[in-house]
């Protein structure tokens, strides 16, 4: 592994020595600053070129072209509010999706299945445990975003959320986010539509390297990729981790996301 992650800068093989708590206190601290943490370098550079290598013809031949309008809850109707409340308005989401069969034998795969990632995620987010997802679609995704293509407005359905940045586009591709805009108890409905208006001040933009690991409150956290433009596409792993094991999404699930079930 230590071909593949940069543990001298970031120790996940050392769990329990001084400087892997020091790094989980960096990461707890940016979490409840500012609803994520970002490690840059996180993936080595040769690393970054042999997952790209073992990714772009399988996302050539075999990636699933995931388009749709939808609103920021993934949801026709909500429950008090008008068809037409700015909340609801619809955006435009465009990607290309491998999951995770598909490129089960290469470098994002071996990071995501590795132990000492899901410990360590754990300690981060203050969690006994994480679990690896056993859906062989869902539990790892790259997403690839061509000219002209984004990932709208939304929120997650899980509490937090974890990618990895394997290449950057050729412009646009900025990670734009407003952290903690919602509570279970609080939807804020309003807030929301002053963010999808572009009237919040503490919508923040993030525009992140190649080889950095962000992890982010994805669930109360209003969050989208701008517009990419250019000849070369933006390049997103995304893992599912949970608190319990055996996860697996229903066939209707999958058949929305990925486009097959198995």
């Amino acid at each position: 592994m230590r071909d593949i992650l940069d543990l001298d800068r970031y120790p996940l093989d050392r769990p329990g020595s001084e400087a892997w708590h020091a790094l989980v206190a960096r990461c707890r601290a940016d979490l409840a600053k500012d609803g994520m943490f970002n490690l840059e370098g996180f993936l080595r550079p040769d690393a970054i070129a042999r997952a790209m290598s073992e990714i772009e013809p399988v996302m050539e031949r075999l990636s699933f072209l995931h388009k749709r309008s939808h609103n920021i809850y993934f949801k026709d109707q909500v429950e008090g509010l008008s068809p037409d409340h700015p909340a609801l308005k619809k955006v435009d989401t465009i990607n290309h999706t491998v999951c995770g069969d598909q490129i089960a034998e290469s470098v994002p795969a071996w990071v995501y299945e590795w132990p000492q990632f899901a410990v360590f995620l754990a300690a981060t987010m203050d969690k006994p445990t994480l679990f690896t997802m056993r859906d062989p679609l869902a539990r790892m995704n790259v997403m690839r975003y061509g000219n002209g293509e984004a990932l709208n407005w939304h929120f997650d359905r899980s509490e937090f959320t974890t990618t990895l940045l394997l290449q950057s586009p050729s412009a646009g591709g900025e990670f734009q986010y407003r952290s903690d805009l919602r509570t279970e108890d609080a939807p804020n409905y309003d807030g929301v539509a002053k963010a999808l208006e572009g009237r919040d001040p503490e919508v923040k933009t993030l525009k992140l390297v190649a080889g950095t690991l962000n992890v982010f409150k994805g669930k109360n956290t209003l969050h989208r990729v701008t517009t990419c433009t250019g000849e070369k596409s933006r390049y997103i792993v995304v893992y599912s981790f949970y608190e319990r094991p055996g996860v697996i999404f229903s066939k209707q699930e999958q058949i929305g996301f990925y486009g097959r079930a198995v």
